[in-house]
This record gives C-alpha cells, structure tokens and sequence, in this order.
C-alpha cells in the first residue's frame, strides 16, 4: 500500500516516522518543503502538491489544523481529488467539523474513493512513540482494510461507527482535557495559596480521586513553567468552538465547556495563537502573581 500524507506539523511528522518505520511506501506534502527534510532523508519522497502526492498514493492522510485547510487539500485546484484514483482512500487524522467531513466524502464518493476519519487523541510524546488512541468513523470494511496501517501509528483503536461518529467523539475528549486543565490550574493555585507546597499537593492529586490523565501528563509541563504540550491555543480554541456548536445543534447545553472556550478566547488573546496550549494555566499566575513551579517535575523533550 503506497501511502501520501499531507501536513507535516506537530503531529504528522511523528506519524510520518512510524510509518517509514513500519516500512510503508511514503510520500509527504507540506505548505513548507523544509518541514520534510528529515523525512526525507528517511526515505519518504515529496510531492509538489496534494494532486501529484495522491496521483502516487493508494491511501492519502490529511493531518490539518481547521476544516477549511482539510477543505483546501480536498477539494482545492491541486487537491486531492484531482489525483486520487477509484477504489483509493481519504484518510482524515484531522479534527475536523463533522459535517465537513460528511460534505467532502459526498464527493469522494462520486469518484469512488473511500473515506476514513480517523482523528487521534493523547498528546504529542505519545504520538512519537506510535500509542496515541485512535478514533475511527466510516464504512467498517474499509477500517477493517486499513487496520493494520492505524495499528503502525496508534496504540488504542476504537471504531465508533459511520463518518461523522469520531469527529463528535474528538470534539467531546478535547473538550474535556481543556476543562480539565484550567480546573487542575484552579486547584493548584487554591493549595499553593493556602500555603501548601504544589509539588507535593500535586502527588497527592495524582493519588486521588482528583486524578485525570490530563493531570499526570500536563500537570508536569505546569510546574516546571514550560507549558509545552506540543499544542497550541488556536487549536484548542478551534475544538472548544466546534464542540459549543455540537451542543448548539443537539440542544445539550454545556455550561461548563462554554465557560472554559471563553477562558481559552481570553488566553489566546493575551499569548498568542502559537503559544502552547497549557499555558492556559498561566492566566492565574499572572492575574495573582503567584507561580505554580515545584522542583523535580523535568519533562522529557519532545522531538520536533
């Protein structure tokens, strides 16, 4: 199976890699040549456009940061569709809109081409070691097909059912690590201003029923004052809007969720779209001037 995969940020490259690892045929595309070079130098071959990577591909990976990029790689004047032969398969990494993805495979289909989403969650440094879970909608016999590609690039595989059923499954996690983030942010600070050291009041977090899996992995990252996650606030606050519309377009208020997307909105605003994501954190630091940092939390650092 020769595979294309088109965007070569945070969390393509180390995608990329398992892939070459795993001895797969690999073509890559990117807006920026020099995002390739040490895929290259691994083996992978560059395609000038999406048209040229999926004219070489049997299945093509998209791995985009917003549904009008996944829309511009698809549809636009070199996409994907313009190379992509029937009986190929679009396989989309991306979070992405579901009715996007629903509108975009309409299409696919009329040129015979099949669709997977396969959006992944668990973070970056997971991503590089090949373990983070993947998501899955769309025709089963297709995922069945692809299987044992997800299995080179993904630790934990659940099928959720048609297209559109991940998107809404991402969408929900995300939405649940941000309010578990600022929610981890509120409790240190209460412990630290109540005059406990926040090392050790994060151990005992750990070991309680306060523990979340965004704790163990982002709580590190806070108390050593390098917020980096390998995820930046212009994607958190795109996945905290699509999941405000989810609860728009099923009736499902989310007060809490809501109230954490205006409290990223306000983040973004003060750090910058490129800043990392945890730093959402920072927003009680700075408006009480007090720091969270506690020795001994030195996180390894994730390979670019």
């Amino acid at each position: 199976m020769n595979i294309g995969l088109i965007g070569l940020g945070n969390l393509g490259t180390p995608i990329a890699k398992n892939l070459l690892k795993a001895g797969f045929p690999l073509t890559v595309h990117d807006l920026r040549r020099e995002a390739a070079e040490k895929l290259l130098e691994r083996g992978a071959r560059w395609a000038d456009s999406p048209q040229e990577l999926a004219g070489q591909s049997d299945t093509v990976l998209t791995v985009m940061p917003s549904p009008a990029a996944v829309a511009a790689v698809v549809e636009g004047k070199n996409g994907i569709l313009k190379g992509l032969h029937a009986g190929g398969t679009w396989l989309d990494i991306s979070t992405t809109d579901r009715r996007e993805t629903q509108r975009l495979a309409g299409l696919c289909a009329d040129k015979g081409i099949d669709v997977l989403e396969a959006p992944m969650t668990g973070g970056i440094p997971l991503a590089h070691q090949g373990k983070m879970t993947i998501l899955v909608g769309g025709d089963k016999g297709v995922f069945e097909k692809h299987l044992p590609l997800l299995e080179e690039i993904g630790g934990k595989i659940f099928y959720l059912g048609p297209l559109g059923s991940a998107a809404v499954a991402k969408v929900v996690t995300n939405m649940l690590a941000a309010v578990h983030l600022w929610t981890l942010g509120e409790g240190l600070m209460l412990g630290k201003c109540a005059g406990l050291e926040v090392g050790t009041l994060f151990e005992a977090i750990k070991a309680s029923c306060g523990n979340s899996f965004v704790a163990e992995t982002e709580g590190p990252e806070i108390l050593n004052g390098s917020y980096d996650y390998g995820f930046t606030f212009a994607l958190q606050a795109k996945d905290a809007h699509l999941a405000y519309e989810l609860g728009r377009e099923f009736g499902v208020p989310l007060e809490v969720g809501g109230l954490v997307e205006q409290i990223i909105g306000r983040a973004r605003r003060k750090y910058g779209d490129n800043t990392w994501s945890t730093q959402l954190v920072k927003l009680l630091e700075d408006e009480l001037g007090v720091d969270l940092r506690a020795p001994g939390y030195e996180t390894p650092r994730i390979e670019r």
